[in-house]
């Protein structure tokens, strides 16, 4: 009987040890899952410097665009920094104004993100899903990176800019020299 109580504390006293270090590799896990999630969803494309220009920033990793995407008649809109930089950032954001930007659109300012933004799409995440894309964005090291715009349609742009065009449109522009 004194074995079984024996047994039974060395039990109980390794699992409240175990415990904090599965609470931190669960944590671990959502963290690798939502980088999982990011890079399968393409969201450095938008977000990060250089690379629509073929020359990704990788420093600046989720920093912010320096290319913006013009949508007739609302502007033009440069994916924005989502590393948790405080002043330029997401960094003043909780998980719950994150999951809520990109599954719903609406910012923590109520302002609905540019439609090029795929929070339609991204409303299809389960909410552990969610939670881990939030987790992982926060867990980046924050980048200093002012976002330029975003640029109503009436405004000039300081930034490259893809402009979306007809194909008879396209067609008719000058030609390239040769």
């Amino acid at each position: 009987m004194l074995d079984l109580i024996r047994m039974s504390t060395i039990t109980l006293a390794m699992t409240l040890l175990a415990w904090p270090l599965t609470s931190a590799e669960a944590a671990q896990s959502q963290v690798e899952r939502g980088k999982y999630l990011v890079t399968l969803g393409g969201c450095s494309d938008c977000h990060t410097p250089g690379t629509f220009l073929g020359h990704p920033d990788k420093s600046r990793y989720l920093g912010g665009s320096d290319v913006g995407f013009a949508i007739p008649g609302l502007g033009v809109f440069a994916g924005a920094n989502l590393t948790p930089d405080k002043e330029t950032g997401i960094g003043g954001w909780t998980t719950q104004q994150i999951v809520t930007a990109i599954t719903t659109g609406k910012r923590p300012d109520g302002r609905i993100l540019a439609p090029i933004m795929p929070y339609e799409a991204l409303s299809h995440l389960t909410g552990a899903d969610a939670l881990a894309i939030a987790a992982y964005l926060k867990s980046l090291n924050p980048v200093s990176n002012k976002v330029a715009g975003p640029f109503g349609p009436t405004e000039k742009p300081t930034i490259f800019v893809f402009d979306v065009i007809p194909g008879e449109v396209y067609s008719t522009l000058p030609k390239p020299a040769q």
